[in-house]
């Protein structure tokens, strides 16, 4: 069980850290849009469009990774005062009874809209716009995905009492610390 843990967790970082260079060339593709459009007055659908995506990617993408992280929201006004045993049974209850059941449905809900994008290979209205919003619309399949992917993490976690920070935030943080 801890392995598949592991596993799990090791792809949600993978995720991460992808994510993390997708906001880097969003910040630079959208100066980029800016500095076209107003100095030198060439503006760029594609490149504005490229921000859409990678805009969309960001959040997509990293959002089993914020899970992973304890970057997501949570009230903590009665979570903070119970005892580790009630605090699993409620990340239990919310895994078993939101998470999944919200990601199962929009996988099924959303299969046959991402199939008709890519049978299609829809692109964009725009004459100079990106040829690929099927790409783009992959990633509302690929988002139930890896939360069910992190959910199942996350619930076992609750049964092994394995912390998160274990080996993902050990290695991230060392390997922040090689780079920074």
């Amino acid at each position: 069980m801890s392995q598949l843990i592991r596993l799990i967790d090791r792809f949600t970082s993978a995720t991460g850290r992808v994510t993390r260079w997708l906001s880097l060339f969003m910040v630079l593709a959208t100066c980029s849009v800016v500095v076209l459009r107003y100095l030198f007055d060439m503006p760029s659908i594609a490149l504005q469009e490229g921000v859409m995506y990678l805009h969309a990617s960001l959040f997509m993408l990293g959002a089993a990774y914020t899970w992973q992280q304890g970057g997501h929201v949570r009230v903590d006004v009665f979570y903070r005062g119970w005892t580790e045993e009630r605090r699993r049974w409620v990340e239990r209850l919310g895994i078993l009874l939101l998470v999944l059941p919200t990601s199962l449905f929009l996988l099924w809900a959303s299969w046959e809209y991402v199939g008709n994008a890519w049978a299609i290979r829809e692109r964009s209205q725009e004459a100079a716009g990106l040829p690929f919003i099927y790409l783009l619309k992959t990633l509302i399949v690929v988002l139930p995905v890896t939360l069910i992917l992190q959910a199942i993490a996350e619930l076992l976690r609750t049964f092994t009492g394995l912390n998160t920070d274990s080996d993902i935030n050990t290695n991230d943080s060392s390997e922040a610390n090689h780079h920074g």
